[in-house]
């Protein structure tokens, strides 16, 4: 389903500003925006992935990665083709470069309603809009998120955090959790390898904190393009910066699109980032892609206490309390079930 876009104005002859992420786009007449998937028919902004689901997937909320949202629940996780971004590193290139590299657009028809009531079946307590970038299906993702609200569902983006103000403004009352990209605090790193800029993303995570959404980054750690130690500190004192509570996620790379010829992150590469994050300050520090390490686990920030066990998507909290340690009482940020009820609806 073509549909008209949110967030733009028209401007003089036949062109359009779109103002839902940090490109703001100036798009002429027949021309798309940067991500390929809003396109100018007469002066009128169109989003071209009202429906179009490229990927519908139930995973464990871990996977997103989400560590302080409903621990081992299930999220309904759904994606459109295309991206604000180019990241030479891309994981999953395929379909989101797709309209870009290959001129498409595909993916199964789905209403809004469908993708609620798929989430209800399997259970799920949240929907997690994520796997390509959600700022570019935003339409589609509030008319979905707001639905999701009404049956008592969370609702995730998986994001790389180039929104606008005017779009986070248009999340508001609906989006309640988001694993932000924090890719590199270089801008050069940015504009580079991803065809972006660094601000709009720092400001995109002041915004969410301000606005109350619960924020976990995530830091792909790629050998040679941003894994120095001084740039790592950077990162962590930032994130320290919204609050010593926000989740830090560092994670290896492996090589995946155009950045075949380095090498996966050494796991001592992660290790020291760990300990770097700590260091700043952060309470919670997590490894990933490393297989059988305790960084996935959750400790208590006052007394040690082992909260939430993980092995792989294998998830244990039976030391936790609600949302409080059940030693010390000390409360776990985040989004957790209330003691005593189930989690979502």
């Amino acid at each position: 389903m073509v549909k008209e876009a949110m967030l733009y104005e028209k401007l003089d002859g036949g062109h359009v500003r779109c103002s839902l992420c940090s490109h703001r786009c100036r798009i002429a007449p027949a021309k798309r925006g940067i991500c390929g998937v809003r396109e100018n028919r007469e002066g009128t902004l169109h989003t071209l992935v009202y429906g179009p689901i490229i990927a519908a997937n139930v995973d464990p909320v871990e996977k997103k990665p989400l560590y302080h949202v409903y621990p081992g629940s299930k999220s309904c996780s759904i994606a459109a083709v295309g991206c604000n971004f180019s990241c030479t590193f891309c994981q999953n290139h395929e379909i989101s470069q797709m309209p870009r590299e290959e001129g498409r657009i595909t993916g199964r028809e789905m209403a809004p309603r469908e993708v609620v009531d798929r989430a209800i079946r399997s259970s799920s307590t949240s929907i997690s809009y994520t796997y390509t970038e959600p700022t570019v299906f935003f339409e589609f993702a509030r008319d979905t998120g707001l639905l999701a609200r009404r049956e008592g569902m969370k609702n995730i983006f998986v994001t790389n955090g180039f929104m606008t103000q005017e779009a986070l403004d248009a999340s508001s009352g609906w989006l309640d959790a988001a694993n932000v990209d924090l890719k590199s605090f270089r801008d050069e790193f940015y504009r580079r390898h991803c065809g972006a800029r660094l601000g709009p993303v720092l400001e995109t995570l002041r915004g969410m904190r301000r606005q109350g959404i619960w924020v976990e980054v995530t830091t792909l750690v790629i050998p040679t393009l941003n894994d120095d130690a001084s740039e790592l500190r950077d990162i962590a004192a930032f994130i320290r910066s919204l609050g010593d509570e926000v989740p830090w996620h560092v994670s290896r790379f492996f090589p995946r699109y155009r950045s075949q010829g380095l090498h996966p992150t050494p796991v001592k590469t992660i290790e020291r980032a760990l300990d770097i994050g700590r260091e700043a300050g952060l309470k919670h520090v997590y490894g990933g892609n490393v297989p059988g390490s305790d960084s996935d686990n959750t400790y208590c920030s006052s007394c040690g206490n082992l909260l939430i066990g993980r092995q792989g998507y294998s998830v244990t909290a039976n030391n936790l309390k609600g949302s409080k340690c059940g030693r010390c009482g000390t409360k776990l940020a985040g989004i957790f079930e209330e003691e005593g009820k189930r989690a979502g609806r």
